[in-house]
């Protein structure tokens, strides 16, 4: 009977060896550099100070960085779910034949390189892009639209490559609702706006959430789209950190800056998981 105790354990240690080789251990290593000192000469010295937490919160500019970060996730979130919520329900619906081939189409970009992806804005939002060419030959404009290097194009690849996630985690959660609760919302005297706001909607908040604070957490630590499709006052607190790490080698400073990234989402999942809870994302997957 003993030997039977270990049994779920054996199973799990391939996943778990894994996970503490490939994420708790580069996590702790990133905490331990945070609080490393950057030598003069460029070198790192090993120490256990807070100068690098400290010199975050002495310049305002590190934590406006954070703000716009937020900023910028939630105005992602809400373009992400207006967007995501209709397709999503509409694959729900449907009976078409299409529907498997739809649904190879919202997966389709997954199957191509987000940095191709991304730069791909450049040739339809540029000064020669798609969009502009058309319009200056169709005698809309006469001179280019600025549609490339602002907020809105950071916006844009941002949602390209996010919407995907909200529509399938909307939908997932759609497919565990039972039809015959519309039918029977209906029956009782229901119109077809009044059983969906009363039955799915309510039903379909889980995969809602769960996509909401997937969106979100990718959003805080992506920084391809404001590098490529974002001008200078577009960067993103990933992006400071890549530039930090791999642009002057300050790994103590860039470290700090991940620490304090890491700790903000951890204190917004735990405020989600405090009142929605973290069980509601895997509801959706059942």
């Amino acid at each position: 009977m003993k030997s039977d105790k270990w049994k779920p354990w054996a199973l799990l240690a391939p996943s778990l060896t894994a996970v503490f080789l490939l994420l708790v251990i580069p996590v702790c290593f990133v905490v331990v550099y945070s609080f490393w000192l950057r030598a003069p000469s460029g070198g790192d010295i090993p120490a256990f100070q807070f100068g690098n937490y400290a010199k975050f919160f002495a310049d305002f500019f590190y934590p406006s960085l954070v703000i716009r970060t937020l900023r910028v996730a939630l105005e992602t979130v809400v373009l992400c779910l207006v967007m995501g919520y209709i397709p999503a329900y509409f694959f729900y619906r449907t009976e078409s034949k299409l529907k498997p081939f739809l649904m190879i189409l919202i997966m389709l970009p997954f199957w191509i390189s987000f940095i191709i992806r991304t730069l791909s804005w450049i040739n339809i939002l540029g000064d020669t892009g798609l969009i502009n060419h058309v319009f200056i030959k169709a005698g809309v404009i006469d001179n280019p639209l600025p549609m490339l290097y602002n907020e809105g194009a950071v916006l844009m690849g941002l949602l390209q490559y996010l919407l995907p996630f909200m529509i399938l985690n909307i939908y997932v959660s759609l497919e565990g609702i039972d039809k015959s609760l519309t039918e029977a919302a209906k029956s009782l005297g229901c119109t077809e706006w009044q059983a969906f706001k009363e039955v799915t909607l309510p039903l379909s908040l889980p995969g809602v959430s769960a996509g909401c604070l997937l969106v979100f957490v990718l959003t805080c630590g992506t920084y391809l789209p404001p590098m490529i499709l974002g001008g200078p006052g577009n960067d993103m607190i990933a992006n400071l950190i890549f530039k930090r790490i791999v642009g002057t080698l300050d790994w103590p400073f860039g470290s700090a800056l991940s620490t304090i990234l890491l700790a903000l989402l951890g204190v917004i999942v735990y405020t989600y998981n405090r009142y929605l809870g973290i069980n509601q994302i895997f509801k959706t997957l059942q």
